[in-house]
């Protein structure tokens, strides 16, 4: 109750700050007053850029910090002007400088949240970073104190804007701007350093690249500016075998190997016998990953480690899975006959490095079975046999395929065991929470009770264990882990939303969709090739009927209901892709909502899974049901999670199908246009009988509703959980 009334407090008190809006202008000379309605105007643009048309700035799911973001726009903002009219020590230019610096702070922060660069409460401490930096301009004395202060995400604004550019300290503010790009955000680091190779310390932060980031290295090397002659000169030994590969016509075909080279392991000629060969060049880069994965267990990490997967990862999916994928209707002997022949290490790669595009078929009749084909008896021999590269993924692979039961059988129970409780351990030790979300989707996929007993203790035990060693995020990990897994059993009675504090996962309101004016915005994304003017036209003579009106435009479809709740749906025209028209129609949609306040709460992608990543950068974070037509959608629930925190995800982990995406936009969007709740688990009996025939089950099958996207909602609660630190840390108790 009494955050509730600070809550209250802080909108009350920005609200009647906002409705005087003239106090703060009324005595300002006119030459000035112009600078200060721009700052006006970019305050309201920070209102609208939470998809919500209101006078609050909310962009997060923390009421407090929502409160102390919205105070900040308008009461900190206007403090500001106040202090720059009210210093006597400057003149009318001075002033003009700090009013354009201001208001060029403000819209970087609008430009940056928007494309989702930084967090949210980085205002805060924007807006404190320039009032202090203010006052020791204005005294001619060096804002570097200010910048050593704050984080690279507030100074990189800060010095980008004119309010500053003459500071005295201006130069030590860049050297120490570029050493904290560095130490948190390396590339941003490198970027800054190509456009001023002259720093003191580039010579010694370029061998630091080559051992950190080689191919990033690699790319600056290659061009012909100041800062690839600097690289260039550069006597380090693996500096100048970077540069060596740029000016080679297949130098990037030897970066997963670079590691090997500059040790003297390899030589650039004993890879060339591989180059000329597919087959061989795949079975080298297993050999190297395998070398890479023992290393990294004896904690020694090789310099080109990323440079591999990402390339075994492109190999796998190029020379093998494209293949046995695109042969689904032959018989398996023709189908699978490309990879008849690799090892049993070679077949394991293919899955975990291919488990995005990787069909179910290709994988339990293709992979997995031809693993024990090659005197692979025993399952914990693959595992040790590839050092554990990867095993956690393989798991969840094997779980989700319902083939777990069988690979823990293969194996000594013993070991099975130990298998099990290193898939569960050590999820905090880890940057990212791939990890954790492989651990979370494979739970529910698991029919052992034996296995699902194990894992859950195993979970319990490292909560208990982080709890005693204060580790907060292994608590914060094995928390949600523990909630997760004991709401699969309905006999714990378990609200998620409720233990969690997340939006509801079983269902979605009607009126959570709508905006304020009552309507419910809807966006699908098409693309321009033949596929997708063909669904293009099959979506569109769906709404034609009396319930739907249908208007085009040069760029976009908009259609309306004519009854029951105000649907509005918006889909861009599949232009010539080969012209980038389909992207410039959806770019141009996109300006159009957000200029006129059209929040999607619903987006859709219609297109192949190599269209994807367009979607996803384009996708608004007030999508509240976010529905992925495309094969293997299901691997990307992370990056919509990063752009809308609480949304709910249908995806397939394999085939998108037409034959399912039409009918089942139709049944939802048909659903809300009727003012119903949208209750997914009696929404899925319903597709399940639409989809009864075998060839549609067979489709319908692989796609994944909300309520069982385990790893989505463990994202979710974790966000969550982010946000409100970030609070605390903001001041916010």
């Amino acid at each position: 109750m009494k955050k509730r009334y600070l809550v209250l407090f802080f909108i009350m008190v920005a609200l009647k700050s906002f409705a005087q809006p003239t106090n703060k202008t009324s005595e300002i000379p006119l030459v000035r007053s112009y600078f200060h309605d721009k700052i006006n105007e970019t305050q309201l643009r920070i209102f609208k850029a939470d998809w919500i048309n209101d006078s609050l700035f909310t962009p997060t799911t923390n009421h407090e910090l929502n409160a102390k973001l919205t105070y900040a726009v308008i009461n900190t903002v206007d403090s500001i002007q106040t202090l720059i009219e009210a210093n006597k020590q400057t003149d009318n230019n001075f002033k003009i400088k700090l009013l354009r610096g201001l208001n060029e702070c403000l819209q970087s922060y609008i430009t940056e949240y928007r494309y989702r660069k930084i967090k949210p409460v980085i205002l805060i401490d924007l807006l404190t970073a320039y009032a202090e930096a203010l006052k020791l301009d204005s005294d001619n004395e060096s804002i570097e104190p200010v910048i050593s202060k704050y984080s690279y995400e507030v100074d990189d604004i800060l010095l980008h804007c004119v309010a500053f550019s003459t500071n005295a300290g201006i130069e030590a503010s860049n050297n120490t701007v570029l050493l904290k790009y560095f130490q948190d955000d390396a590339r941003k680091g490198i970027m800054a350093l190509s456009k001023h190779p002259e720093y003191s310390s580039a010579d010694s932060l370029i061998v630091v690249i080559a051992h950190r980031y080689p191919d990033e290295l690699y790319t600056y090397a290659a061009a012909y500016n100041a800062f690839s002659n600097k690289i260039n000169s550069n006597p380090d030994s693996l500096v100048q075998i970077i540069c060596r590969m740029s000016k080679m016509k297949s130098g990037r075909q030897y970066f997963p190997f670079l590691d090997d080279i500059y040790r003297g392991k390899t030589t650039f000629e004993q890879i060339d016998s591989a180059l000329r060969d597919s087959s061989k060049y795949y079975s080298l880069l297993v050999q190297t990953a395998i070398e890479y994965a023992d290393r990294m267990r004896q904690r020694d990490t090789p310099i080109s480690l990323m440079a591999l997967n990402h390339k075994l990862a492109f190999k796998a999916k190029e020379v093998y899975i494209n293949e046995i994928n695109g042969l689904h209707e032959l018989p398996d002997n023709i189908r699978f006959k490309k990879i008849d022949n690799l090892t049993p290490q070679e077949l394991y790669y293919l899955a975990v490095m291919g488990s995005e595009e990787i069909y179910t078929s290709s994988y339990v009749r293709g992979v997995y079975t031809r693993l024990w084909k090659n005197k692979m008896q025993k399952s914990d021999s693959l595992l040790l046999s590839v050092k554990f590269d990867h095993f956690r993924k393989w798991i969840k692979i094997a779980a989700n395929y319902n083939t777990l039961d069988d690979f823990l059988k293969r194996m000594d129970k013993g070991n099975a065991q130990l298998l099990m409780k290193a898939f569960i351990n050590n999820l905090d030790k880890t940057e990212s929470l791939e990890d954790a979300v492989d651990v979370a989707d494979s739970y529910a996929s698991i029919s052992d009770n034996d296995v699902r007993k194990l894992i859950l203790n195993q979970v319990q035990y490292n909560l208990q264990q982080a709890q005693k060693s204060n580790n907060k995020k292994a608590t914060a990990i094995y928390s949600i882990l523990n909630t997760l897994f004991l709401s699969i059993d309905t006999s714990n009675h378990i609200d998620l939303t409720a233990a969690l504090g997340i939006p509801p996962v079983f269902f979605m309101p009607n009126k959570l969709m709508q905006d304020t004016a009552g309507r419910i915005i809807i966006e699908q994304f098409f693309y321009g090739d033949k596929d997708g003017q063909g669904i293009f036209n099959y979506f569109l003579n769906g709404y034609k009927n009396a319930s739907w009106k249908i208007t085009m435009t040069d760029n976009w479809a908009l259609i309306s209901s004519t009854k029951g709740t105000p649907v509005r749906i918006y889909a861009n025209r599949p232009l010539d892709e080969e012209k980038g028209l389909d992207e410039k129609a959806q770019e141009a949609l996109n300006n159009y909502l957000y200029d006129n306040d059209l929040n999607p709460t619903m987006v859709i992608h219609r297109g192949h899974s190599y269209y994807l990543n367009s979607t996803l950068e384009k996708l608004a974070s007030s999508a509240r049901i976010v529905l992925l037509g495309s094969c293997g959608g299901y691997q990307s629930l992370s990056k919509i999670l990063e752009t809308c925190p609480s949304a709910q995800i249908i995806s397939s982990k394999q085939t998108g199908s037409g034959t399912i995406n039409g009918p089942m936009i139709n049944i939802i969007i048909e659903s809300l246009r009727q003012g119903k709740d949208i209750n997914w688990v009696q929404m899925w009996k319903t597709f399940s009988t639409v989809f009864g025939s075998e060839k549609a089950a067979d489709y319908f099958n692989d796609y994944v509703p909300p309520h069982k996207n385990l790893g989505a909602v463990f994202i979710m609660a974790y966000t969550k959980q982010q946000e409100i630190e970030s609070g605390e840390n903001a001041g916010i108790q």
